[in-house]
């Protein structure tokens, strides 16, 4: 029986050891490989000679030649897409770099597309202004000539439906592929920490993750151990932070820990998650702390607050974030375990997250008009709806368009 051809775009590739949208493809290789047959796209650069495979987990592997971050993102994803328009069927996009092509896709070939928006991505500290506007219009772009638009947050969501007036489909990240490890006595030798308590936070250090904020904080109190992985090379803003806090005795700093039981070792034996993110929608690193059963410290912005059902606690400013660590109590801390693991259980589990896409790519296969957040009564002709004494449904569609 001939299956449908899935590409998947706009990632680092596979095996995935980068970020979420790499472990998001592996789990839909993982889980979907069954009924769709993949092909993933992969940066060359990221990968050693030895590490370039033709297929993984049954999806066929493609490199390019090119980064899949940064600004040499906007070629990887323009080749990727125009690669994948010759055999696939459905183009699941990650990411708006490579947007600018998706008009010319659509009025040349019958590909369907499903695009994550990734957050709002034009706001990031980390971009200049030339690469925020061509990211605020690339947005666009990707929302209108996308058969089918992903936000990983409602809140996301809530930002597309007013700015673009579609009905973005809410698909979060899954978080069940991290383990719970028990330390050994090895683990304890080469990390001391493991035998405390202590706070950790794992992000790429970059503003907008306020890793500035949180060191400020851990340093005015030295009783409160932290532990925080990140890659402090990737930039000036990691290396001034990571030279000025190397030598605070209560402050360890780490590399990227490829290795998913170290880190989930680390992550996993800690006493509370921070969470400093103050862009995009909803973070892997985030859920997958509250799968781990770690009470969660966030960052005050809507993003957070929906992953966490308002019910972490949450700071805006390194004097919050103290005040908050100084008088939480035990209890306050066990009661947000049960809460986060609760959330995550119901929400963030990658048998879950798969079985949605998996729909998408059927319905975007099965239909070419996309869903907007009005009905489709404002089409109709109003003398129409007055005959059938129907004229307030239009009227009513017209009142909260016009409210936005």
């Amino acid at each position: 029986m001939k299956r449908d051809k899935v590409a998947i775009i706009g990632t680092v590739g596979l095996p995935a050891k980068y970020g979420g949208f790499e472990t998001l493809a592996e789990h839909l290789v993982t889980h979907l490989s069954d009924k769709y047959d993949f092909t993933v796209y992969c940066s060359k650069k990221k990968y050693t000679v030895e590490e370039q495979i033709e297929s993984y987990k049954g999806a066929k592997l493609e490199y390019i030649g090119l980064d899949a971050n940064g600004v040499q993102s906007i070629p990887y994803d323009t080749i990727s897409i125009i690669k994948a328009l010759r055999s696939n069927d459905v183009l699941l996009v990650l990411g708006v770099a490579g947007a600018w092509v998706l008009p010319l896709v659509r009025l040349f070939t019958k590909k369907k597309i499903i695009i994550s928006i990734d957050g709002i991505e034009w706001k990031r500290d980390k971009w200049s202004l030339f690469a925020k506007l061509y990211l605020w219009w690339a947005e666009k772009i990707a929302v209108k000539y996308s058969h089918i638009d992903i936000s990983d947050n409602e809140s996301i969501q809530d930002y597309t439906a007013l700015r673009y007036e579609t009905l973005s489909r809410v698909i979060e990240y899954g978080a069940d592929h991290t383990l719970q490890v028990q330390p050994t006595p090895e683990d304890i030798v080469k990390y001391p920490f493991l035998s405390q308590d202590y706070a950790v936070k794992v992000c790429r250090i970059e503003p907008e993750n306020n890793v500035h904020m949180v060191l400020q904080a851990f340093r005015a109190m030295p009783t409160k151990i932290l532990v925080l992985v990140g890659n402090w090379k990737n930039s000036a803003y990691g290396a001034e932070l990571k030279e000025s806090y190397s030598n605070v005795s209560n402050i360890h700093l780490y590399d990227p820990i490829y290795n998913q039981r170290e880190i989930d070792l680390i992550r996993g034996n800690a006493a509370l998650y921070i969470h400093g993110h103050s862009a995009g929608g909803t973070n892997p690193s985030l859920v997958e702390a509250m799968y781990l059963c770690l009470p969660i410290f966030s960052f005050n912005v809507s993003y957070n607050k929906t992953t966490t059902e308002n019910k972490a606690i949450y700071f805006s400013t390194a004097e919050e974030l103290i005040q908050h660590l100084k008088n939480v109590s035990q209890d306050e801390l066990d009661q947000l375990r049960v809460e986060m693991k609760s959330i995550a259980l119901r929400r963030y589990t990658w048998d879950v997250i798969a079985e949605q896409y998996s729909l998408l790519i059927q319905e975007a296969l099965t239909s070419d008009k996309k869903s907007s957040v009005f009905s489709d009564v404002r089409k109709l002709d109003h003398n129409v709806l007055e005959k059938y004494h129907l004229s307030h449904l239009k009227n009513s569609d017209m009142f909260y368009q016009k409210r936005q």
